[in-house]
């Protein structure tokens, strides 16, 4: 995956993400903390399409707060993050 070649809205997520998981001392980023950071993106376009479509953000973004709050995690990784196998076969 060439991180230069995706929009810059999703590479801002994808560093978001990486943000979320540090603060919560896990070591890789999934799925989970992508989604997270893309609802809570400023200007974003995935949460006015996801309320469009009729879903419910809130109740969305509380279930994924308790996904990444059960993610394992790794005391004292220093900020080592990478992207979980799952988020990178997405990715790809």
């Amino acid at each position: 995956m060439r991180i230069d070649r995706l929009t810059s809205k999703l590479q801002q997520a994808l560093s978001d993400g990486q943000s979320i998981a540090v603060g919560k001392d896990q070591n890789y980023i999934t799925p989970a903390h992508l989604l997270a950071a893309l609802l809570d993106q400023q200007g974003g376009s995935v949460r006015p399409l996801l309320t469009q479509a009729g879903f419910d953000v809130l109740q969305l973004r509380g279930e994924l707060e308790e996904l990444i709050e059960a993610l394992p995690k790794v005391k004292d990784n220093y900020g080592d993050v990478q992207l979980a196998p799952e988020l990178g076969r997405l990715m790809n």
